[in-house]
């Protein structure tokens, strides 16, 4: 059986799913396995998808990928963590923010102090509408869009500011996991970089590393060599800092925490609105959703990552060779670790075919007690329903144990960094989680406060199977049979994963 794929995509997307032997269907087929779409997507169409197929868009992700709604999500976050957050230049949302900037500026003058600003539009694209000010005073104060400081003193490449273009996966917001590709784009204006002045303000070739400003002045390179050219991989910018004595590990570090930071301030809102979209869906249950994000990040003369602004729909465009060679395997890659099978279809229509036939039948379901029922008969259902929870969390755990079997054999050129391997890094991130949620829930959506603090969440396997004999041990005590010794806990180790996992596909 084929791979059904319903594709609006650029020719480096279906030359990938070829590679993966995926079909393309018609636009009209709603059963494909999998759906790519160029643009985001209606939460509706989320909300139709059957369990076994994926789209590439989360619902909510806006949040961080529209600039206004990412500098007020993150003003939000810079207000609780002040310090987690400082990768952010200063930015002001107009109009709504016009009087707080006028009175930084003018509290910048005071100290006659200057300093340039950048003006994007909100929901803008490809640099289009973007210009530098330092006369703050012709600002109009009722146009609707985003001021920023902008950074003067950048990394230069032989005398070029540059951006970086990084390539994020993430396969579920529920729990999140984010894998980052370990190659990329390195965007290269095409004017040498001064600092900026009121005679260089208007020369966007030489401020804005935006490929598709960049590419229509005549001195833009496009070289094949790879240390030349106006733009060059990430690999090959790994291996310059590494021959210059700079920290490649650290520099690493801090991109990876810019972008994991990044997307616990989206997290609240995509996981809202995806349990909008599919209510009932057990938590840990296989994600319909994924997503490819395309971070654009500038690095300051002290090598310290900014942020820029997050792409959901990053180009897989290919002027170059360098853009086919890094977007292909970000999509190959990214299409190996999904793993989309088209079993799928088939043993989704059997587990619906087995819940009808439970639900008709009754099975599993419990009886319902009357008011004179026996405080016995209370306990032994209490008990029943704790023993159903467990189970239920139990083969959610085996199929997340599972799941990062595939992922360590599948990983490719990708590496996981949310949730990551270091436990003191995992409880920073946790912490910042916690308080991203705390600032989004304010008022608001308490039954996912209830989901989060939820005991079984963050168990163990062998947590729920000493719990689950505690429970057998319970019931027997009620039902007047002799206590028994505890027995060894059966955990699902990685070979019987592997050995599952082989099962299952036969």
């Amino acid at each position: 059986m084929m791979n059904k794929i319903q594709c609006e995509c650029f020719s480096t997307v279906r030359i990938a799913i070829n590679e993966m032997d995926f079909i393309k269907t018609r636009d009209e087929d709603e059963t494909a396995n999998l759906i790519w779409n160029d643009s985001a997507v209606q939460h509706e169409k989320i909300a139709e998808l059957r369990n076994y197929q994926r789209i590439n868009h989360f619902p909510g992700m806006g949040e961080i990928c529209r600039k206004d709604c990412l500098a007020r999500n993150m003003s939000k976050m810079i207000k609780c963590q002040p310090q987690e957050y400082s990768f952010i230049p200063k930015t002001w949302i107009f109009p709504a923010e016009y009087t707080q900037f006028q009175n930084y500026v003018k509290e910048l003058r005071r100290k006659r102090k200057q300093k340039t600003f950048i003006v994007k539009p909100a929901n803008g694209a490809m640099g289009h509408g973007i210009s530098l000010i330092r006369n703050c005073e012709k600002l109009p104060a009722q146009e609707h869009f985003i001021v920023q400081e902008y950074l003067d003193k950048p990394f230069l490449m032989e005398g070029y500011k540059f951006d970086l273009r990084i390539y994020i996966l993430v396969t579920s917001c529920d729990p999140l996991r984010i894998f980052l590709y370990n190659d990329g784009l390195v965007r290269m204006g095409t004017e040498k970089y001064h600092a900026p002045s009121e005679a260089n303000l208007s020369q966007l070739y030489m401020h804005l590393t935006n490929y598709s400003v960049n590419k229509h002045n005549e001195n833009f390179e496009r070289d094949e060599t790879v240390d030349k050219g106006s733009k060059r991989s990430i690999s090959w910018f790994t291996e310059f800092l590494r021959t210059n004595d700079y920290d490649v590990a650290k520099f690493w570090g801090d991109v990876s925490e810019l972008v994991v930071k990044t997307l616990i301030v989206a997290e609240p809102h995509v996981l809202h609105a995806y349990r909008m979209c599919r209510p009932g869906q057990p938590p840990g249950s296989d994600s319909v959703c994924f997503e490819v994000l395309g971070f654009d990040i500038i690095l300051d003369r002290k090598l310290k990552p900014w942020l820029l602004e997050i792409n959901r729909a990053p180009s897989f465009g290919t002027d170059q060779k360098i853009d086919y060679d890094v977007k292909k395997g970000v999509l190959l890659n990214a299409l190996k670790l999904l793993n989309i099978r088209a079993s799928d279809k088939k043993r989704n229509l059997a587990q619906q075919k087995a819940e009808a036939q439970r639900r008709l039948y009754g099975h599993g379901s419990m009886k319902k007690l009357s008011a004179a029922s026996s405080d016995w008969e209370k306990q032994r259902q209490t008990l029943e329903r704790r023993r159903e929870e467990l189970k239920e969390r139990l083969a959610q755990v085996r199929k997340q144990i599972s799941r990062e079997e595939h992922e360590k054999q599948h990983l490719g050129n990708y590496r996981r960094i949310y949730p990551p391997d270091d436990k003191l890094l995992l409880e920073k991130y946790e912490s910042l989680l916690s308080a991203a949620f705390q600032t989004f829930l304010a008022g608001r959506a308490a039954s996912l406060q209830k989901e989060m603090n939820n005991p079984l969440k963050r168990m163990k396997e062998e947590d729920i199977l000493d719990l689950l004999e505690q429970c057998e041990l319970d019931d027997e005590k009620l039902m007047g049979k002799s206590s028994r010794q505890r027995g060894p806990k059966v955990v699902l180790t990685s070979h019987l994963v592997k050995l599952n996992q082989r099962v299952y596909e036969s």
